[in-house]
């Protein structure tokens, strides 16, 4: 259905020669039923959300203490091992530059958060979060509730 300004609803009704009393109540009408419209299509921000890097360490392998990473993504058909002669690849590029050469990165979290992604396209890696995100790790297994009954208890009665 199509929309139409209220304005010139308001010039058709005057070219019809409405009542002016009616035009204005009309007119009022219409100004309260397009606010509420608006008011409902008014939405909440969306939530903020982050990236985690959660790896699975079953054995207890990985160092107590906290460690941060970035999430980074390959060709499907590439080693893992690669991102990072990727990473020096686009850095080394970006140092070569104009901009590079006036502040290069000398890290490589300095690399990841300042380098421009057109650098790490042309080395074929691209960094989804610039910002360090903070890694879990979890034992891979999720604990029995004993809260609950089992499945075989409950098929017993």
């Amino acid at each position: 259905m199509p929309k139409i300004e209220v304005n010139k609803v308001a010039e058709i009704l005057k070219k019809n020669q409405v009542d002016p009393a009616v035009l204005r109540r009309v007119v009022e009408e219409m100004n309260l039923a397009a606010q509420s419209e608006t008011d409902e299509g008014d939405k909440p921000p969306p939530m903020k959300k982050q990236f985690v890097v959660l790896v699975s360490d079953p054995d207890g392998k990985m160092p107590k203490h906290d460690f941060v990473a970035w999430v980074l993504q390959i060709p499907e058909n590439e080693s893992v091992v690669t991102a990072t002669e990727r990473i020096f690849r686009g850095t080394y590029d970006f140092n070569a530059s104009k901009k590079g050469r006036l502040m290069p990165a000398k890290t490589v979290g300095e690399a990841i958060e300042n380098v421009p992604a057109k650098h790490f396209k042309e080395a074929e890696v691209w960094v989804k979060t610039k910002t360090p995100v903070l890694v879990l790790k979890t034992d891979n297994e999720i604990p029995k509730d004993d809260s609950k009954p089992s499945r075989k208890d409950r098929d017993d009665d």
